[in-house]
């Protein structure tokens, strides 16, 4: 039988959790790369430049800093993300007058993640900010925008809130949600599109092996950020800078890099983050099929 709905919701919860956790794990030294190339592009020659310049000043510790942040990002967002994916499949189902037993299309299953990322853009705004900032502050601190770094997260959140008060916390927001609500469209679009590709011989898609569900993953991922990069570079922006004052909101930002620096700073970092998508992604996916897929087996008659 099928679980409540309440239990139903903490499951896709708790899987989505297991999942963000998976995702950080696997992919972290190359996210610290993407946003300390888009924050300081002309820093750095390529991302493996980047990585021996970290290594060299701050250690091998230098790629994983800001991993708890990232931990409290990834777990918040993937936990709401995932929870108010399938509450969303269900307003999609209703909208389009489709019956529960009815399976969505890809493109029906991509507006659901849309929808869904709008809640999961809420917890991840702040987690992501002291993340950023983390992974760039050693950045911040050679160029002079600041005259002394913040090593912790507590001492990154005292100072945001030292600042700018509780609202601090929410820097980038409209920048986070430009890039969640297409992004997932494309996140979801592409996994459950690649998911159908290897389910085209008569498969269920639920019962496909380890190698497809982690492609399809890795495959969504890049979806995404192929779509929004440039969004990203901008919010990355938006949330180390203001570290150093108050700093310009997501157009005049975005009009700035494009003026003063081209366009190709808008897609700084982004081999360092294509790199990471398969594995990162490809667990985050496999972890919370497989998570979700044992935690529902307990309601099965």
């Amino acid at each position: 039988m099928s679980p409540h709905p309440v239990v139903q919701a903490v499951i896709d919860l708790s899987a989505g959790a297991i999942g963000g956790t998976a995702c950080v794990l696997s992919g972290q030294p190359f996210d610290t790369a993407k946003v300390k190339m888009q924050t300081f592009p002309t820093m750095y020659k390529g991302f493996v430049n980047c990585f021996i310049s970290t290594y060299k000043q701050v250690g091998f510790r230098g790629l994983y800093h800001g991993t708890t942040p990232a931990l409290m990002a990834n777990i918040a967002e993937n936990s709401v993300l995932f929870m108010c994916y399938g509450f969303c499949q269900q307003v999609v189902r209703n909208l389009s007058g489709i019956d529960s037993k009815t399976k969505l299309s890809n493109v029906e299953n991509a507006l659901a993640g849309s929808f869904a990322s709008v809640f999961s853009s809420l917890v991840l705004c702040p987690t992501e900010l002291v993340k950023c900032r983390l992974q760039a502050m050693h950045e911040m601190e050679v160029s002079g925008k600041i005259a002394k770094g913040q090593n912790t997260v507590w001492s990154v959140v005292k100072g945001v809130l030292r600042s700018n008060g509780p609202l601090g916390m929410y820097q980038g927001l409209t920048s986070t949600l430009v890039r969640e609500v297409p992004g997932y469209f494309f996140f979801f679009g592409g996994y459950e599109f690649s998911r159908s590709v290897f389910a085209s011989g008569g498969k269920s898609k639920d019962d496909l092996g380890v190698l497809p569900v982690v492609f399809s993953g890795g495959f969504g991922g890049a979806c995404l950020w192929l779509s929004v990069y440039p969004i990203d570079c901008v919010k990355s922006r938006i949330q180390v800078l203001s570290m150093a004052g108050k700093q310009a909101g997501f157009l005049k930002t975005f009009t700035s890099i494009v003026k003063y620096e081209g366009i190709p700073a808008l897609y700084s970092g982004l081999t360092p983050t294509m790199i990471r998508t398969f594995p990162a992604n490809g667990a985050l996916f496999l972890t919370y099929e497989l998570s979700r897929k044992m935690m529902m087996k307990q309601f099965d008659t």
